[in-house]
């Protein structure tokens, strides 16, 4: 070993530090991370030569003092310890130009020891619990450019002493107000703080990045107009009422992003801006600005959605246009038909969303003009047909036009790009297709269209497609009692059209009295969402011949899926959540009890009296006992707070090399169905860090039928910027008070409530590589699940899985 340079001894449960290495005179990079090292013996300050010295994940309270003789030092790896402070020893380390302290025990930071180390220049300080800065001394810290302190407690920031900082991390704080005096500030980031005051004097011209989002500012300041290199302005998620009409004056300014604050106008009269991205969802507009799109003329992408418009402004006043805009999404608003004329000033589109707003129709002509669109989202509107000329679009390959009127099968087949059509939730009663199915089409969604009936060519034809949905017959319930649930649901592919989601459905699971429902997410796997699929409904049908307690049963049911995923379980991971709805074991004719389970970040809420009640909870890392945890278990949290840089969530179901870390054990939550329980909604982790549970809610509640409720949540999460796979599930309820009230009625003779049976519209599809029952999963009782080997690597697991869903 004496010609070793680099050595990772990491993740070894080594208690006493190897003495071994500090007589490798060669050794430049020393990894000893992730064990149960106490102290540090003062023998390795005879390594001259480490240039990278990594104890991140122990117990460290302190450092020798001949750490000092490391004089080629640059790279420190002090997070997830016990430190209270910066040691002083590190103020000898001359080289260093990074110091992780990320996730120790630090209230207080001495400013003092990071000014006595003249070559550093990154401070990592995320995750402890510094509550103030210690300065003794203005502008001193001339040399470290970078700082991060996200995740702490801090309630206010002097950064005159950080008059060289290019990126400043203040996220998810406490801060009340930040002052900024610095020329040379090139990034700033405050996101997720409690701001409400942002006061900077002198105004820093060599500012490039602002992230101020998620906080409580009613106002942005003037000298962010005066701001020369401000590049990109992040304000969303704050309280601003209006914007300074000088912003948009501002020549260096590219992306502005104001989503999601209280904004009900934009400044009226706009000279000629820059700004390429706008984004100004989710606020109060009632119209832009009437010269917005004609002085906007870098304008590439522009987010309107979940406002009140009622109109759009002209992109021109004559036939020649200078838009360049390509990317236009205005869902959730209320246009109606007079705006569609206005689209043809944007020649260049290719992506637009116009989803759940007032259109009865699309003029023909408008649509010709649209030659370089290549996606379109026209769902919820009050459309009877989607415009022959759609041929001209020769470019387009994604047409989504579900919950409409529309009763003539468009001519979408006819082009040569096509890959996606859904035309769910419509009134088509035929379907006309050329001899030749388009070359390039993968998915065609046509449930919820009750009218629509298929010969048998055609519908042979149609099974070539890789996913192909249509609504199969339907038996009913034999004895015609009305349905006690209900449900609906979709899928959509995420980045590189990869679906790495999954959804269950069991309506009428073990006895027909009683339902199971899942949505599961693998993030950017494929493999074990489908595992979950197919085997979590048979494992919790054996767990529940062992006990009748609800936490019990699912705890176990995650347990053993863990043991169940076998080698493809060892380096991939899914987040899940499973809902289970029964009758009262004690009075099996009675009340019916929702209990709900998850890891990760899929999640489940009911709607009870038209108000969201969360069932489900999120296990990341603001949640402070699993960042307990975690600590305890010594994982360290990487920048992009991912646990050992794997994944974001502490507990999920896989990634089994990360345990104890990361475990599979789940929230469990039950509740008993009242009459007031309208429908829960069961959703991956897309939806719900796009939509908010309050929104999601308020979205559906007055759509009747759950599959067009479902649509539109998948369909407001991908117009709000949603890039992820997505799966929504939506079970409406019907609980009457005969079966809440089931305990008394019993007594008096009462004949219990009819078990629920398979409900309309059930789902037929043909799914290539994936299994073709209900919605590609097999019934509890197949036994399809128990012949998973456990054993199945990921390799074997990736020929077996396909991807399907539409959007």
């Amino acid at each position: 070993f004496t010609k070793l340079k680099s050595l990772n001894l990491s993740n070894n449960h080594l208690g006493d530090f190897p003495l071994a290495v500090c007589s490798i005179p060669t050794l430049a990079e020393l990894n000893v991370s992730c064990n149960a090292l106490r102290s540090v013996p003062a023998a390795v300050g005879v390594m001259h030569n480490l240039q990278t010295f990594l104890l991140d994940g122990n117990f460290l309270q302190s450092l020798p003092a001949e750490l000092e003789n490391m004089k080629q030092l640059s790279y420190l790896g002090l997070s997830f310890n016990e430190f209270t402070d910066i040691p002083e020893v590190l103020e000898k380390l001359t080289a260093v130009d990074k110091l992780c302290m990320s996730g120790n025990c630090m209230e207080t930071l001495r400013l003092q020891a990071l000014r006595k180390m003249p070559h550093i220049k990154h401070v990592d300080l995320r995750l402890n619990i510094i509550r103030k800065l210690i300065a003794d001394e203005v502008d001193f810290l001339q040399h470290v450019t970078q700082l991060d302190l996200r995740d702490n407690k801090l309630g206010d920031l002097d950064a005159m002493i950080f008059n060289n900082i290019e990126v400043l991390h203040c996220e998810r704080n406490q801060l009340v107000t930040l002052d900024i005096c610095g020329y040379f500030l090139k990034a700033l980031y405050a996101s997720s703080n409690e701001l409400v005051q942002l006061d900077v004097y002198p105004v820093p011209n060599y500012l490039s990045y602002m992230d101020v989002s998620r906080n409580r500012l009613e106002n942005v300041p003037e000298w962010v107009c005066e701001s020369r290199k401000l590049e990109v302005l992040d304000i969303g998620h704050n309280q601003i009422c209006e914007l300074p009409a000088r912003l948009f004056c501002n020549s260096s300014l590219r992306k502005l992003l104001a989503g999601h604050n209280q904004l009900a106008r934009l400044p009226e009269r706009l000279e000629r801006t820059s700004v390429e991205v706008l984004d100004v969802q989710h606020n109060q507009l009632l119209e832009l600005p009437p010269n917005l799109l004609m002085k906007a003329d870098s304008l590439r992408f522009l987010n309107a959605s979940a406002n009140k418009l009622e109109s759009l402004p002209p992109a021109t006043l004559s036939e020649e246009t200078n838009s360049i805009l390509q990317e236009l999404y205005l869902t959730n608003n209320s246009l109606t038909d007079k705006c569609v004329p206005l689209l043809t000033g944007h020649p260049h589109l290719k992506i637009l969303h116009m989803a759940y707003n007032r259109l009865q129709s699309f003029p023909a002509s408008k649509m010709a003009k649209l030659e370089e669109l290549e996606e379109i989202d026209l769902s919820g509107n009050k459309l009877k047909a989607i415009p022959t000329t759609i041929m001209n679009c020769r470019r387009v390959h994604t047409v989504i036009a579900h919950s409409n009127c529309i009763e003539v099968f468009p001519e979408v087949m006819q082009l040569p790009e096509i890959k996606c059509v859904d035309l769910s939730c419509n009134e088509l009663s035929e379907v006309t297709l050329l001899e030749n199915l388009p070359p390039k089409l993968q998915e065609l969604d046509l449930t919820g269209n009750p009218r629509l009936v298929l010969d048998h060519k055609t519908l042979e034809l149609l099974n070539n497609i890789r996913c192909f949905k249509i609504d199969q017959p339907s038996t009913g319930d034999a004895s015609g009692a009305p349905a006690v649930w209900s449900h609906g649901y979709t899928e959509a592919s995420g980045v590189k059209n990869k679906l790495c989601v999954a959804a269950l459905s069991v309506n009428n699971f073990c006895d027909n009295r009683e339902a199971l429902y899942g949505v599961f997410d693998g993030d950017r796997n494929v493999e074990v969402p489908y595992l979950l699929q197919c085997t979590m409904s048979d494992i919790l049908a054996e767990e529940l011949q062992k006990t009748k307690n609800e936490e019990e049963y699912m705890v176990n049911t995650f347990i053993v899926m863990q043991r169940k995923l076998g080698t493809a379980g060892q380096k991939l991971g899914g987040a899940a959540v499973l809902c289970h709805i029964k009758h009262d074991p004690v009075d099996p004719g009675g009340s019916f009890t929702l209990t709900s389970a998850n890891v990760g970040k899929c999640q489940t809420v009911l709607c009870r009296n038209g108000k969201p009640l969360p069932l489900s909870r999120s296990y990341i890392m603001s949640c402070e006992e699993e960042l307990k945890r975690i600590k305890q278990h010594k994982a360290i949290i990487t920048e992009d707070g991912k646990v050992n840089g794997v994944t974001e969530s502490t507990r999920i179901l896989g990634y089994t090399f990360l345990h104890p870390s990361v475990m599979p054990r789940p929230h469990v939550q039950s509740v008993l169905l009242t009459p007031q329980d309208e429908f829960f909604i069961l959703g991956s982790k897309g939806l719900w860090d796009s939509l908010s549970v309050e929104e999601a809610v308020e979205a559906v509640r007055n759509v009747p039928d759950a599959l067009a409720a479902a649509k539109k949540l998948c369909t407001l999460a991908q117009s709000y910027g949603c890039h992820d796979s997505i799966s929504a599930v939506v079970v409406q309820l019907s609980v009457t008070e005969d079966s809440f009230c089931c305990c008394e009625l019993s007594a008096g003779g009462a004949v219990p409530p009819p078990s629920p049976g398979i409900f309309p519209p059930s789902v037929n599809m043909v799914i290539k590589d994936r299994p073709s029952d209900g919605l590609g999963v097999p019934s509890s009782s197949s036994g399809m699940a128990s012949e998973i080997s456990s054993e199945l690597s990921t390799s074997e697991m990736s020929s077996e899985v396909g991807s399907y869903g539409l959007r």
